[in-house]
């Protein structure tokens, strides 16, 4: 069983004299500062110079300040940027401004477990990392609830690196739901798996195949988008309510039977030994070695293939029957590239 720590195991007075520093102000990064400021806690953002989120941090009530000096003036720094910036600023604007007995924070493991961040030996080296979006994690907090976290601690400098972090997410609400303790090994194996084989890369797969088959078929392209894609919120909602068994109850016989019957010969044997594979190049570290390789090189296949996906047939045919229902306001949704 793993072990969960609640609101009575961590008390954000553990921080109510330490300076904390949240670097970035995108989906977690304006949770959290705004979460750890109304929790009492002295909070600063550390931005770039010209950073289009300054507005919205200052707009918010936050101090920002510019990384560099953010960093020199915490006691916790928790990094809230993408994966592959961490390298760079962490050696041009944390390393050089991180104290001894600082703790340096991370809501995802992949620097750390990767090597692209190496911090010194005197520095405690934590993680809080939510189960939930950025705004999910603000919102739950105003209601006075919480979003789940797990917790991991890399390094105990101080001897007091568990309950800084617990304090730290209990300060952004995560103790009144329950933080689960991790590694930081776990957390990064398991999150980037997930996101590849089912929640993304699966899914988005599992869709356009559904698709493609009706569509080959000489089926409507409408009725297949509909059937496939469209659909599937109202599955995804019954099983994140109530899991497998819900969603089951939930829906008629011939859908729990068609369940049973024909799940198992998509998603066969041969599925999951290409799961096993993915799963093995996240452990050896194949896959973030061509991840940074392609933020190294200024993103171009990644580039190429967001434009590819965008421009295909499955995603033309939504955006033109999104326009039947505007309150999904989907014009809105996507950025254009």
């Amino acid at each position: 069983m793993a072990t969960i720590y609640y609101e009575r195991d961590a008390d954000p007075a553990v921080l109510a004299d330490q300076r904390i520093a949240v670097l970035g102000f995108g989906s977690q990064g304006h949770a959290h500062a705004q979460n750890l400021r109304d929790s009492g806690l002295d909070v600063r953002v550390g931005l770039r110079p010209g950073s289009p989120s300054r507005a919205a941090a200052e707009e918010a009530g936050l101090r920002v300040l510019d990384t560099p000096e953010a960093v020199a003036e915490a006691d916790v720094v928790m990094c809230l940027l993408p994966d592959t910036a961490h390298r760079a600023v962490y050696e041009a604007d944390i390393a050089p401004n991180l104290s001894d007995g600082a703790m340096l924070m991370f809501a995802h493991g992949f620097s750390i477990h990767f090597g692209t961040v190496v911090p010194p030996d005197g520095v405690d080296v934590t993680m809080i990392a939510p189960k939930g979006p950025g705004h999910l994690v603000r919102r739950t907090y105003v209601e006075g609830n919480g979003t789940p976290a797990l917790v991991a601690v890399h390094r105990d400098a101080t001897g007091k690196a568990l309950q800084r972090a617990l304090a730290y997410g209990a300060a952004i609400g995560c103790a009144k739901a329950g933080i689960i303790a991790t590694t930081f090994a776990e957390e990064t194996e398991t999150d980037l798996f997930g996101e590849q084989a089912v929640l993304c890369g699966g899914i988005s797969e599992l869709i356009r195949s559904g698709f493609e088959t009706l569509v080959e078929a000489g089926y409507q392209p409408e009725i297949a988008y509909f059937e496939c894609l469209h659909e599937l919120k109202l599955i995804i909602d019954l099983i994140y309510e109530g899991g497998l068994s819900w969603m089951r109850y939930s829906v008629s016989d011939t859908a729990e039977w068609g369940d049973y019957q024909s799940g198992p010969r998509v998603i066969d044997d041969h599925v999951r030994e290409r799961m096993r594979e993915v799963l093995a190049e996240i452990r050896d570290g194949s896959f973030a070695r061509r991840w940074i390789a392609e933020a190294e090189a200024g993103f171009p296949e990644f580039l190429r293939l967001r434009e590819q996906a965008r421009a295909s047939e499955l995603e033309e045919v939504g955006r033109r029957l999104r326009r039947m229902m505007p309150w999904l306001e989907s014009e809105r949704k996507v950025p254009p590239t």
